[in-house]
């Protein structure tokens, strides 16, 4: 065997994990955004809050917030429970495992390096 017969095999692992690290990368830069806007958003209410412009309900927001964060977990635990489970079909891709490996581990070096 020479380098020919792995170059598809190597082409495979290379660009999934390229892949994985551009998303990986790009997931985190939106999340990051997101909770500055969010912390914006909040420190503004509590400042118009604070000189009696508007007026705030705090527990509808702490109770609205929770919701989302029970529904994320639950949502969380729903699909890791289903991670071991059988599949039924089978796609018959003889490169699916090293492409979907090398896309999760480029995409755990993007959220953490990001």
């Amino acid at each position: 065997m020479n380098a020919v017969d792995y170059a598809p095999f190597l082409g495979t692992i290379g660009g999934g994990f390229a892949a994985g690290a551009l998303a990986g990368y790009a997931l985190k830069q939106v999340i990051r955004i997101a909770a500055v806007i969010v912390g914006l958003f909040i420190a503004a209410l509590a400042y118009l809050q604070y000189q009696g412009i508007i007026h705030v309900d705090w527990g509808r927001i702490q109770s609205f917030s929770q919701n989302g964060i029970t529904w994320v977990v639950d949502s969380l635990t729903h699909i890791s429970n289903n991670i071991g489970a059988p599949h039924t079909s089978d796609f018959g891709f003889s490169n699916i495992i090293p492409l979907t490996s090398s896309v999760s581990a480029g995409f755990m070096l993007g959220i953490l390096r990001g």
